[in-house]
């Protein structure tokens, strides 16, 4: 076996990363993306919608396309909501207005980008017309592309809002949504674009969401831009958005157009086999003389097959204590090395694993009460009220301890009580179901997702599953250490 301490594991954010193309896993996710079958990846926090984008950048960049990165820095909604007037002040909805600033800018940012690349001395025909409206309007945009969009809607802002006689408001308006002022340069953009391609990268566009009204419009309208921009340019310009999942989740617009939208996403999801690789990848690129071997082979070099814990496969037992998220899963590995370096012992075993997993069970309890703050504020004193509890509950079990939740005899936050105090406990159940917190007995056809030794399924496995008829239910393993919880004396090892 090989020294752990040897290993680089990465770093857990991707744009980080400087290595990342030398162990990316070419998820399917990616392929669809980089082949142009979907054009928006959705995924939770740590699944690699990053990595993705990052690899998404190098490859088109090979093929000779021009990649536009919008980033935090370059469309900070941040910066945006303080400039706006809010909507409860301007009482007008605003996902039209977002969606034409946001086809305004993405067009205005093409045209620049292609201008910049033109090499030609003489300004004719197609790219002439765009030099000169670039000349005359556009001086600046790539180097504040926020500005633009803000200018944007800002315009149209100001009829709504303002004091402007009705039929001066309706053609003025009219013009700003239908992009007057650039559409007769659309055909010349076309035209141009089909020398050079250009994709746009958006990503993080959580960055400073606040789930207002205001946030959900100036999303939505982006992937309303978007899907318009990639019908209409026929390939040779694409919008590519990566956006956490219980984000789109949370926009009633969205799902109302979900029909419009579905051929066009990509969820990003991972599996045993696919982690297993991207972990495996990153041990080989530290010991390359192990790159031949299989995964199961490459993951035996540094760490041991059984634990002492019940005999368990050590990967099986790190990867259940994960949403199966890569992030997760190279953080926990990441921990295990610093406690084994700190131990005195020469091999890996299940007391350095558990002491390590103290520390990680922690850290991803936090981060998944962060990760819904908008949607379920202080979830952290819902989930503390299991704590010393025991971790495996049939469904009355289950039900009245979240009555006593509702009711209020288990005291948690007010922020929690807010949202918590019309539901019913299925509802609740539900949540706890969807954050990950808890797992459900594997039965019936639910089985086949389910692995020889771990009988339970969570939401990152089956999504779909119907909860109704669901009997038992665990604690997900990745909450136990840090809640305390216990097991059941009447639990079969087997169900762990």
């Amino acid at each position: 076996m090989n020294d752990l301490s040897n290993i680089d594991f990465g770093k857990l954010a991707a744009e980080s990363e400087i290595s990342l193309e030398e162990y990316f896993v070419e998820h399917p996710a990616y392929l669809s993306l980089r082949d142009g079958k979907k054009n928006i990846a959705l995924g939770n926090r740590g699944v690699g919608k990053t990595a993705v984008f990052k690899m998404l950048d190098k490859y088109h960049s090979g093929k000779g396309a021009i990649v536009i990165n919008l980033t935090p820095e370059t469309y900070s909604y941040e910066f945006l909501s303080s400039q706006m007037v809010k909507e409860v002040d301007g009482a007008w909805a605003k996902q039209s207005a977002y969606n034409s600033s946001w086809l305004y800018l993405l067009y205005v940012l093409a045209m620049k980008y292609l201008l910049s690349n033109d090499t030609s001395r003489m300004k004719r025909g197609s790219i002439g017309k765009i030099h000169d409206y670039l000349r005359d309007n556009h001086k600046q945009i790539d180097k504040n592309p926020i500005s633009a969009l803000i200018s944007y809607v800002k315009r149209i802002e100001g009829l709504k809002v303002g004091n402007i006689e009705a039929s001066v408001k309706v053609k003025q308006l009219d013009s700003l949504y239908k992009l007057e002022e650039i559409n007769g340069l659309l055909d010349d953009l076309r035209e141009v674009s089909k020398r050079k391609n250009v994709v746009f990268l958006v990503d993080e566009l959580d960055r400073g969401w606040d789930n207002s009204e205001d946030a959900q419009a100036f999303v939505a309208g982006l992937i309303d831009a978007s899907f318009r921009i990639n019908q209409s340019m026929t390939g040779n310009i694409k919008v590519l958005i990566s956006l956490r999942r219980e984000l789109y989740v949370s926009i009633p617009s969205l799902y109302k157009d979900a029909q419009k939208y579905r051929d066009l996403i990509e969820v990003i999801e991972w599996d045993e086999i696919t982690l297993k690789k991207l972990i495996c990848k990153r041990i080989a690129r530290s010991l390359p003389h192990v790159s031949k071997g299989t995964d199961e082979e490459i993951w035996r070099t540094v760490f041991p097959e059984f634990l002492e814990y019940r005999q368990s496969n050590s990967f099986n037992y790190v990867v259940d204590r994960t949403l199966y998220r890569p992030r997760e899963l190279i953080y926990f590995c990441a921990l295990i090395q610093d406690k084994y370096i700190q131990a005195p012992t020469p091999t890996v075993n299940y007391s350095i694993i558990s002491e390590a997993e103290r520390l990680y069970s922690q850290d991803r309890l936090n981060d998944i009460v962060m990760e819904y703050e908008f949607q379920y504020p202080s979830l952290l004193s819902v989930l503390e009220t299991f704590r010393g509890s025991v971790y495996s509950l049939d469904k009355e079990e289950l039900e009245l301890h979240l009555t006593k939740i509702i009711i209020g005899d288990l005291r948690i936050d007010a922020k929690a009580y807010n949202w918590i105090k019309e539901l019913e406990t299925h509802n609740l159940t539900k949540i706890l179901w969807e954050v990950g917190f808890i797992t459900c007995l594997a039965v019936g056809g639910v089985k086949g997702k389910s692995r020889s030794g771990s009988r339970y399924v969570g939401y990152h496995q089956l999504s779909s599953l119907p909860l109704d008829n669901i009997s038992k239910f665990q604690i997900h393993q990745m909450f136990r250490s840090f809640l305390g919880l216990k097991e059941k004396k009447s639990s079969s090892p087997s169900e762990d």
